[in-house]
């Protein structure tokens, strides 16, 4: 299996968090349940943003800010 991409919209967040330790400080700084979650496995980005209203795309680059990753 390749690496994983953050950008990746259909990577499953518990992978993310796996991969980029740091990311989980953004979605306890907007007050997301998603470290932790069983759904975890099964939720993308795309999922998590539209059960907090967010915007995906700001999401995905504060996600990359945090981990330090290039585009």
């Amino acid at each position: 299996m390749p690496n994983p991409r953050i950008d990746d919209l259909d990577l499953p967040l518990d992978r993310l968090m796996s991969a980029w330790p740091a990311t989980v400080a953004v979605f306890v700084r907007h007050r997301m349940l998603c470290p932790g979650c069983p759904i975890a496995p099964f939720h993308t980005v795309v999922d998590a943003c539209a059960e907090y209203g967010l915007d995906v795309d700001s999401f995905v680059s504060e996600l990359m800010a945090e981990a330090r990753v290039a585009s």
